[in-house]
């Protein structure tokens, strides 16, 4: 698996770990403002243009924006699956 969809199931994760937590349709409205980021109805990011990192970053601003440090603690675990990644 590439970084290109290493970041995509990172990304995926997130939102669907978001979803468990907000719903699913905020969740994926949520995703919807990155920019750069293609996600399904279903959460799935199907695409990230420029710079994932960059992409992942402003993913979870939206969710810290929205719930404060909770998503921070929420995420931990996920983040811990892609030791590879900065975030």
């Amino acid at each position: 698996m590439g970084d290109s969809q290493d970041y995509q199931s990172l990304l995926s994760e997130i939102i669907a770990k978001q979803a468990i937590i907000l719903g699913p349709n905020i969740a994926v409205l949520k995703a919807r403002n990155v920019e750069g980021l293609t996600v399904s109805d279903d959460g799935k990011v199907t695409d990230v243009k420029g710079d994932p990192a960059i992409a992942l970053q402003k993913l979870v601003d939206e969710y810290v924006n929205l719930s404060g440090e909770i998503v921070k603690n929420a995420l931990s675990s996920v983040f811990a699956k892609y030791p590879t990644i900065k975030h």
